[in-house]
């Protein structure tokens, strides 16, 4: 899979904007430092009293306020670990605590830190999730500003996970962003994107899983490949096809995404759908799909091997069957291309060339 990286583009509330539902009394002392906080204009002496505050009233109904200012202040001055023990002093899991933890999974990421993204975007995914699921229809354009917010926010989450997962090359961080993300979003569409790295990662335990990734998600075409890719090595020729048609609907019916290389995508479905008809022997269906699959598989000489191979079987078969000499030439190039390919078929490949030629005669 191609790495891409890109932003995703959160509506932004006002920074400074007081929460409605916060009511502030000046006459505690939790409500003056609140009204100094807000009328405050000094930078260095505003997050001095956000600091005052949250280590005085970590509790208080307005700490998630103050917190998510302190963290924009630390964020901006790149101090990530300062972020995240504010954001771990006030988190409750409510759903005040939304834009919170959005900044604590941003300053893990400055980090760099997988353990904190994997934490704070799996927390940002439960609180974003419980806005939106018990939300009313907004009733003015305020109202659905912050609903779309809500729900961006709970969205970049799991891109952070998958951002994750293409930085690193440990199997072990790629299971555990993996397994964070499956629990957060089986249905995200960055679960379509890391499900092959994901998969992979796993090991034995791949073809299990993504079993379990397409029962929860129809339109996950790439745990569908690697299912048919499983059942392929498995010499499950039905279950091939079907899932790897499956893969192909859902890759034709899915809205894109951007990173997703649907093109080659699609040509490996049909790659897989070509060697399960060619392991039936239904040498027709077999040609036309492994025909769309070859331009994309040919960089991988395996897979290209493969697929030059059972479109000699097919073209040959084929041939013989309705006596076309020319199609059974067309099987003989195929084969000589198989030969020259180092994988599995290399071999059997060369040993056809050998007969057909002597079956052609020269002619």
């Amino acid at each position: 899979m191609k790495s891409w990286v890109f932003a995703l583009a959160i509506s932004v509330l006002p920074a400074f904007a007081q929460p409605q539902n916060l009511t502030i009394n000046v006459g505690t002392p939790e409500g003056q430092l609140l009204q100094s906080i807000g009328q405050e204009t000094d930078d260095a002496r505003k997050v001095a009293l956000m600091e005052d505050f949250l280590s005085k009233f970590p509790k208080h109904e307005g700490a998630p306020w103050v917190c998510g200012l302190l963290e924009q202040s630390y964020l901006q001055q790149k101090q990530f670990d300062k972020a995240l023990e504010a954001a771990d002093k006030v988190y409750s899991g409510s759903p005040a605590d939304l834009d919170l933890s959005y900044s604590a999974v941003k300053a893990a990421e400055g980090k760099d830190d997988i353990e904190q993204i994997k934490k704070w975007a799996l927390q940002t995914d439960e609180v974003a999730r419980k806005i939106i699921t018990s939300a009313k229809p907004p009733s003015d354009d305020t109202e659905k500003q912050a609903l779309e917010h809500d729900k961006e926010v709970g969205t970049y989450a799991e891109y952070a996970l998958y951002a994750a997962v293409l930085k690193t090359r440990d199997p072990k961080a790629i299971t555990d962003l993996g397994e964070t993300l499956e629990h957060a979003n089986p249905k995200s569409q960055y679960m379509w994107l890391v499900s092959d790295r994901y998969l992979a990662a796993l090991g034995g335990k791949g073809c299990a899983t993504a079993a379990k990734l397409t029962a929860a998600d129809s339109k996950n075409a790439e745990a569908f490949m690697f299912e048919a890719d499983c059942n392929w090595r498995a010499q499950h020729a039905d279950v091939v096809i079907s899932s790897a048609n499956k893969a192909l609907e859902a890759l034709n019916t899915r809205s894109k995404v951007e990173g997703g290389n649907e093109a080659g995508k699609v040509a490996m479905a049909n790659f897989y759908i070509g060697v399960g008809y060619a392991m039936q022997q239904r040498w027709g269906p077999a040609d036309k799909a492994l025909r769309i699959a070859l331009p994309s598989v040919k960089g991988n000489a395996q897979l290209a091997g493969v697929a030059l191979f059972d479109l000699g079987l097919a073209n040959y078969q084929l041939g013989k069957a309705i006596g076309d000499r020319a199609k059974v030439r067309e099987g003989l190039q195929f084969f000589e291309q198989s030969a020259t390919m180092k994988g599995p078929m290399q071999d059997q490949a060369a040993r056809n060339v050998t007969i057909i030629k002597g079956e052609l005669g020269g002619k």
